[in-house]
């Protein structure tokens, strides 16, 4: 159902990542940081640990390999959540320093993002952000996560990719589709910009 609305970024990443040459495409492979020829799984429940001994119900759009994968595409921001939630978080104090968080009230912006970089300590894991390229609102919030992550070995472990790069690094026919469809692509990307 998600590749019904071609506006989901779970349905671009759908579109992208079971292409059979994507992952097989040294290219695309070397721009995440995964070796060729895994697997792509959607919807991953990460189970991040809380305080209490149990576990959330946190779901990373895409796990390959050792790679927690969060897309963006059309949606507005990463969410917030009143600190009271990410406080039960088992792993909370010792990941961020909370102190620099980006904030509004009594809630924590960036929800998504701190979850998922919650996740990748867990599990000790790589993760990446996927975003449009014209949205540098979202990127600014990734950086804003990221400049309050404590452990510098998981700091090494979180980038940021665009869709347009992943467009293009993909194979010919991937491209050509994802040219088509979304629009992506440096030259679509340029155009778009030398016309506004």
């Amino acid at each position: 159902m998600e590749l019904d609305s071609c506006t989901s970024s779970d349905a671009l990443l759908m579109n992208i990542f079971c292409h059979p040459g994507a992952l097989r495409d040294r290219k695309v492979c070397a721009l995440l940081g995964v070796e060729p020829g895994l697997s792509p799984c959607f919807g991953y429940r990460a189970r991040v640990p809380l305080t209490n001994g149990r576990f959330d119900r946190t779901e990373v759009d895409l796990l390959l390999g050792n790679l927690l994968v969060e897309a963006k595409l059309t949606e507005s921001d990463f969410q917030s959540a009143p600190k009271r939630a990410l406080q039960a978080y088992r792993d909370f104090d010792k990941v961020f320093d909370s102190s620099q968080f980006p904030q509004t009230g009594d809630n924590y912006l960036s929800y998504q993002l701190l979850r998922n970089v919650l996740a990748a300590f867990a599990l000790q894991c790589s993760f990446c952000v996927l975003v449009d390229a014209r949205r540098p609102d979202l990127v600014d919030a990734w950086y804003a996560v990221m400049r309050c992550v404590k452990p510098v070995e998981l700091r090494t472990e979180l980038r940021i990719s665009t869709w347009q790069e992943v467009a293009d690094s993909a194979p010919l026919g991937l491209r050509t589709f994802l040219a088509k469809k979304y629009g992506l692509g440096r030259e679509r990307f340029e155009e778009s910009f030398a016309t506004a």
